[in-house]
């Protein structure tokens, strides 16, 4: 579980039956001060309406993903828990 920011979103014309419906977001993971940007972007499910520049708190938690879409065999991992205060 980390801090992230919300880089926009992502389309799909073609993808996996548990995806369908579900906003998708590309993040990019901060580092500890908050403010550097780490690593490649992360293809996040969000259920809760975070939008473009948004600092939000992901998970890798596969089980979660599952709960949340619905889908045992979901390929979903990463999913938005929380959008930080500004």
């Amino acid at each position: 579980m980390f801090l992230g920011r919300v880089m926009g979103h992502a389309t799909s014309t073609v993808k996996h039956p548990s995806m369908k419906g579900w906003k998708l977001l590309l993040v990019m993971a901060l580092r500890a001060d908050e403010k550097t940007i780490e690593g490649d972007p992360i293809l996040v499910v969000d259920s809760i309406g975070a939008g473009k520049g948004q600092t939000v708190v992901i998970t890798s938690d596969g089980i979660g993903a599952r709960e949340l879409l619905g889908h045992k065999n979901t390929p979903v991992r990463w999913s938005v828990l929380g959008i930080r205060d500004p």
